[in-house]
Protein backbone atom coordinates (compact mmCIF):
# COMPACT_ATOMS: atom_id res chain seq x y z
CA UNK A 1 0.00 0.00 0.00
CA UNK A 2 1.52 3.33 -1.09
CA UNK A 3 1.26 6.36 1.19
CA UNK A 4 0.28 9.55 -0.63
CA UNK A 5 0.78 12.89 1.11
CA UNK A 6 -1.14 16.06 0.16
CA UNK A 7 0.54 18.76 -1.94
CA UNK A 8 1.81 21.80 -0.06
CA UNK A 9 -0.84 24.53 0.11
CA UNK A 10 1.73 27.27 -0.48
CA UNK A 11 4.34 26.15 -3.02
CA UNK A 12 2.65 23.06 -4.57
CA UNK A 13 6.19 21.70 -5.23
CA UNK A 14 6.54 19.89 -1.91
CA UNK A 15 4.19 17.65 0.00
CA UNK A 16 2.92 18.05 3.55
CA UNK A 17 4.61 15.58 5.91
CA UNK A 18 2.90 14.67 9.20
CA UNK A 19 4.71 15.07 12.52
CA UNK A 20 3.64 13.59 15.84
CA UNK A 21 4.38 14.69 19.40
CA UNK A 22 3.67 13.82 23.01
CA UNK A 23 1.19 15.68 25.23
CA UNK A 24 1.77 17.00 28.75
CA UNK A 25 0.80 13.66 30.26
CA UNK A 26 2.98 11.67 27.86
CA UNK A 27 0.15 10.56 25.58
CA UNK A 28 1.00 10.31 21.89
CA UNK A 29 -0.54 12.99 19.63
CA UNK A 30 -0.64 11.75 16.05
CA UNK A 31 -0.33 14.34 13.29
CA UNK A 32 0.08 17.36 15.56
CA UNK A 33 1.80 19.27 12.76
CA UNK A 34 2.26 19.11 9.00
CA UNK A 35 5.34 20.63 7.32
CA UNK A 36 6.29 21.14 3.68
CA UNK A 37 8.97 18.76 2.41
CA UNK A 38 10.64 21.62 0.51
CA UNK A 39 13.00 23.38 2.98
CA UNK A 40 12.88 26.59 0.93
CA UNK A 41 9.10 26.83 1.41
CA UNK A 42 8.74 26.55 5.20
CA UNK A 43 4.93 26.25 5.19
CA UNK A 44 3.46 24.43 8.19
CA UNK A 45 0.19 23.71 9.99
CA UNK A 46 0.11 23.00 13.72
CA UNK A 47 -2.47 22.24 16.40
CA UNK A 48 -1.86 23.68 19.89
CA UNK A 49 -4.47 23.40 22.64
CA UNK A 50 -7.17 22.86 20.02
CA UNK A 51 -6.19 25.92 17.95
CA UNK A 52 -4.87 25.67 14.40
CA UNK A 53 -1.92 27.85 13.40
CA UNK A 54 -0.10 28.08 10.10
CA UNK A 55 2.84 30.01 8.79
CA UNK A 56 5.61 30.43 6.28
CA UNK A 57 8.62 30.00 8.57
CA UNK A 58 9.50 27.07 10.76
CA UNK A 59 10.84 28.15 14.14
CA UNK A 60 13.63 26.26 15.83
CA UNK A 61 13.89 25.74 19.55
CA UNK A 62 17.25 26.57 21.15
CA UNK A 63 19.47 23.55 21.78
CA UNK A 64 19.88 22.79 25.50
CA UNK A 65 23.41 21.88 26.57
Amino acid sequence: METVFPKCLKCTDGVLLPLSDYGRDGASIMYKAWVCSDPKCGFHLRIDNGELSMGDEIGRAPVKK
